[in-house]
């Protein structure tokens, strides 16, 4: 969903309903607490509002939220700490691993945004799609698998593929962040 040329507070509740209940699930995986949540998520609703002269309307607003509501919860983690350092090192923890839930929290949802994408596709195309990329099938042999031409295989993965980039296109910064990462 991108953001209208203007947004108005019409098109502001909107966004604001349309996205607030998911955000506050985002967040408590990070927060582990509902209402601190759901602070985070209203707190970046009244950025994105205090902000609008400046968001390119041509780009989804999801990421933009979700992002924000990332970051406000990383630095609600980092100044509401409760150990410090010192007895974190001492249970075994480090630096690091405060970090890496939050990167299985993006990893777990891009995946399961992933199944969801791929559930959405037609049969055939699924089937398709399926046997290129977790059977790492040439299309020749999807071809000869399915008794299809090789033309139908090509032109199912490219309507797989490009459902795929339509329905994934929010996740990108998650996907680059997470590749980046390993």
């Amino acid at each position: 969903m991108n953001i209208p040329r203007q947004l108005d507070e019409r098109s502001f509740e909107f966004l604001f309903r349309h996205h607030f209940t998911g955000l506050c699930h985002f967040a408590t995986g990070y927060v582990k607490d509902f209402s601190i949540a759901r602070e985070i998520v209203q707190d970046a609703f009244v950025s994105l509002w205090e902000k609008r002269e400046s968001i390119d309307p041509e780009k989804s607003v999801r990421p933009y939220l979700s992002t924000t509501v990332r970051n406000k919860c990383l630095n609600y983690l980092r100044d509401h700490r409760k150990f410090s350092t010192d007895l974190l090192s001492l249970e075994g923890f480090n630096a690091e691993s405060e970090y890496r839930e939050p990167d299985r929290l993006m990893e777990a949802e891009l995946e399961k945004r992933i199944a969801l994408s791929i559930g959405e596709l037609p049969e055939k195309c699924r089937e398709i799609f399926l046997l290129s990329r977790q059977d790492n099938l040439k299309y020749q042999q999807i071809a000869d698998k399915l008794k299809i031409s090789i033309k139908t295989v090509e032109t199912q993965m490219s309507k797989a593929l490009q459902h795929m980039r339509l329905r994934l296109s929010e996740y990108l910064t998650i996907l680059l962040f997470l590749l980046i990462g390993k």
